[in-house]
């Protein structure tokens, strides 16, 4: 079936050479779990995957069991870890599909224990969050023993790896950072006191930071920290996997600079042209009358519109791009639909390709843009993208 002309593409080429780009700025230091979390942050979940696992990833991030298990069924030989732990009554569907829990709660521990029961599975491995700053999920250094006695000669639970995630790696004065990864030091001798097997702290991986980390150079004292532990570093990048760096203050550093224009866009929004039409000045244009032209103008509808993932608040103060220019809104942004400004475009007519996200000619329209448009960041704009916007691979494997 012909379906409505807004789709999302996919260049899965670049996403493949974005992740063995910083592949290796960790090289010999760390590896890499790529984050195809909240469906590949928008860009499709079964067209990154895949990819990921192409270009060399042995570990793919997810939020929940339900990610999980799409996931598996994409990449059957990946380790996928489910990076906001599971909850009540999926811990059988996580044993059964092969999936790696992150835990912080009891109540994690006991789910997933009589699930390992149920199952008959002698050794489940588990990778505990430790929170060293950012009061969201992980244990903190008051819980941590408690919970580290779980892990005894009873229990089916195996502690493969320790993480903690890096709150304010983006900024350049390091204080957050330097704070966070004492605190993880500290819980890290917690651990190796608790005289788990293996290694010094029992566990395998030390995970720590994201794409910001690793763009700033700090795998060097991850992956020191991992080895005075007897553990392997691990980074968890995502947003640089699909093209954009993000951004850090009060400077940017050279090397962060080096990889923004290094990494390549993996995703470009697109619709196209409705029809054209002249209105004289005067005439009103959208939802409350909010754009009165001030002459007689030539506007183009588009098939786009706030439930596709278009801000409502970029009506009359954003351009898309149509002919490779930039062409203003004009009006609100409706529910289905929005109109263009082409009267300074020569020749717009129906069936015209417009970018809302991506490249056209020599101009581009980054998430950045979108975000400092409406006052938030690149990682929402590319994740409300809605669900009827098609996702389409391209440069793709068959």
């Amino acid at each position: 079936m012909q379906m409505r002309p807004c789709r999302a593409e996919i260049d899965t080429q670049s996403f493949e050479d974005n992740y063995r780009y910083l592949n290796s700025l960790a090289a010999g230091g760390a590896e890499l779990l790529a984050v195809v979390k909240s469906d590949a942050y928008g860009h499709s979940l079964a067209l990154c995957a895949p990819a990921a696992v192409r270009a060399g990833a042995l570990w793919l991030g997810v939020t929940s069991v339900e990610e999980g298990v799409a996931a598996r069924g994409l990449c059957p030989d990946a380790r996928i870890l489910v990076m906001s732990g599971c909850f009540p009554g999926q811990g059988a569907d996580l044993v059964e599909h092969g999936l790696t829990a992150v835990v912080w709660e009891n109540w994690h521990l006991d789910e997933l224990e009589r699930a390992a029961r149920a199952s008959g599975v002698g050794s489940l491995p588990v990778h505990l969050e430790i929170d060293t700053g950012m009061s969201r999920q992980g244990v903190g250094p008051d819980e941590l023993n408690p919970l580290l006695a779980r892990f005894g000669s009873g229990s089916a639970l195996h502690l493969e790896g320790v993480l903690t995630h890096l709150f304010a790696a983006d900024e350049t004065d390091g204080r957050a950072n330097d704070a966070q990864i004492a605190r993880l030091d500290a819980s890290l001798e917690q651990i190796a006191a608790a005289g788990l097997a293996r290694s010094a702290t029992g566990a395998e991986w030390l995970s720590v930071g994201a794409s910001a980390a690793l763009l700033n150079g700090e795998t060097g004292r991850i992956s020191a920290l991992a080895r005075r532990w007897g553990m392997q570093a691990m980074l968890r990048p995502g947003l640089a996997l699909y093209g954009a760096a993000p951004q850090f203050v009060p400077d940017e550093p050279a090397a962060v600079a080096a990889a923004r224009a290094r990494l390549k866009p993996v995703l470009s929004w697109k619709t196209q042209v409705v029809g054209v039409r002249t209105v004289p000045a005067g005439a009103v244009v959208g939802y409350n009358g909010t754009f009165v032209a001030t002459e007689p103008m030539r506007l183009a509808l588009l098939a786009v519109g706030y439930a596709d993932g278009l801000d409502r608040r970029l009506g009359n103060r954003f351009s898309l791009l149509v002919r490779g220019k930039r062409a203003p809104l004009a009006g609100r942004v409706s529910m289905d639909q929005t109109v263009l400004d082409v009267t300074e475009i020569d020749g717009v007519q129906a069936g015209d390709e417009v970018v809302i996200l991506g490249s056209q000619g020599s101009e581009t329209i980054s998430a950045f843009e979108h975000a400092e448009a409406t006052g938030t960041i690149p990682w929402e704009i590319f994740t409300r993208i809605g669900p009827r916007v098609r996702r389409v691979g391209v440069n793709s494997e068959p």
